[in-house]
């Protein structure tokens, strides 16, 4: 029988944890976080430049929209002009013609207005709001009290935002003097 060969300290894996020391583990503890730091800090500056990328394009967005907002309602006003400057270029018309031309211009001038979405604001007979109407004086009238009863200038609203409020009389109720 041939002696068997002492066994390596390192054959048995439980020998082998055993022969890790504390200094060991803290530095390859060390080296994992140092590569997980490394990690994190690297998608933490891909998600920096990914957001400044994102708020850079989303400003042109804006500024964009600024600058091209008016353009739509610009070329909805081109017809409004130009028939404006056809019934200025005519010569000898009969009134009935310049009226019907006027009428076609107006009819114009609200589908600008409608695609735009301009609401006229023509409160004749309605409550009077102070968001919505400008009072320029009151008056005695059988109507109730705080109800439009003339109406000077018509206002307007774009898209629920008043763009000139609509200037009236209002009543002071029946009886008021």
């Amino acid at each position: 029988m041939t002696p068997k060969p002492p066994e390596s300290p390192l054959t048995d894996p439980a020998d082998a944890a055993a022969l890790v020391t504390p200094a060991d583990a803290a530095t390859d503890a060390l080296a994992n976080a140092q590569v997980e730091a490394a990690e994190m800090k690297d998608a933490f500056l891909r998600a920096k430049a990914e957001t400044e990328n994102v708020r850079r394009i989303a400003q042109a967005d804006v500024a964009k929209a600024h600058k091209y907002a008016i353009e739509r309602f610009a070329e909805d006003m081109l017809p409004v002009k130009d028939a404006l400057e056809k019934t200025l270029e005519a010569g000898n018309v009969s009134l009935d013609s310049l009226q019907a031309g006027a009428e076609l211009t107006l009819k114009a001038l609200q589908t600008a207005f409608e695609r735009a979405r301009v609401v006229e604001l023509n409160p004749a007979g309605e409550k009077f709001d102070p968001n919505l109407h400008q009072a320029m004086q009151m008056v005695a009238s059988p109507l109730p009290a705080n109800t439009v009863v003339a109406v000077f200038q018509k206002g307007y609203l774009v898209n629920d935002r008043v763009l000139r409020p609509a200037l009236v009389t209002v009543s002071q109720g029946p009886g008021a003097t």
